[in-house]
């Protein structure tokens, strides 16, 4: 199973773009999202990202694993915006909101960690004059990047051992377990930088 967001190597049109130009076109992506209140128009941001992961050679299987994750959030939400708002508006929410999660996952996808890195060090390299450290600030960025694979790794260790326990139909015995993981991941992982002098 590929985790969402995990690089893939690959030489097509999308993969050989600059990653500054990939992350500009996914800001302006989410800075156009509000723009979009029509279901067609929805309709239309799915067929171009669906076309972007084709350029890029990732099929629609891909595209699946990468809202996979995000399936009960966006029935939950669409069925909150049925009953306040609509067949219509809930089409729309959930679908800018699959459309903007399929265009984050695209571009880390075609994009290897340390682009998007050096990219985001470059951006900041002003803010230094106010005294932000850029190459702290990607270590920041590397790592949270790094962090969404291993908590959708975390998730279907804890749905297999929900499964085995027979516990598939309570949320609680899936989201306590699936949090105090992620806590201790992250304890582990600020212990390791701590240990690495990353705390000065």
């Amino acid at each position: 199973m590929t985790a969402i967001g995990l690089y893939q190597p690959g030489s097509s049109a999308v993969h050989r773009a600059p990653a500054g130009l990939k992350l500009l076109v996914l800001l302006l992506c989410g800075a156009g999202s509000v723009l979009l209140d029509r279901p067609w128009q929805v309709a239309v941001t799915i067929v171009v990202v669906t076309l972007a992961y084709l350029v890029a050679g990732l099929g629609p299987m891909r595209m699946l694993r990468q809202v996979r994750p995000l399936l009960w959030l966006l029935v939950v939400v669409g069925g909150f915006h049925v009953l306040v708002d609509g067949w219509d508006r809930a089409v729309v929410v959930v679908g800018v909101i699959a459309a903007l999660v399929l265009s984050a996952a695209l571009v880390t996808l075609t994009t290897r960690t340390s682009a998007l890195v050096d990219t985001g060090v470059r951006l900041m390299g002003p803010l230094r004059r106010v005294g932000v450290d850029p190459e702290r600030a990607g270590l920041v960025l590397a790592l949270s990047i790094r962090s969404v694979p291993v908590v959708v790794g975390l998730a279907h260790e804890v749905r297999d051992a929900q499964r085995a326990r027979g516990l598939t139909g309570s949320p609680r015995a899936y989201a306590v377990p699936l949090i105090v993981r992620s806590l201790r991941h992250a304890d582990r992982l600020g212990e390791a930088l701590v240990a690495r002098g990353a705390d000065d």
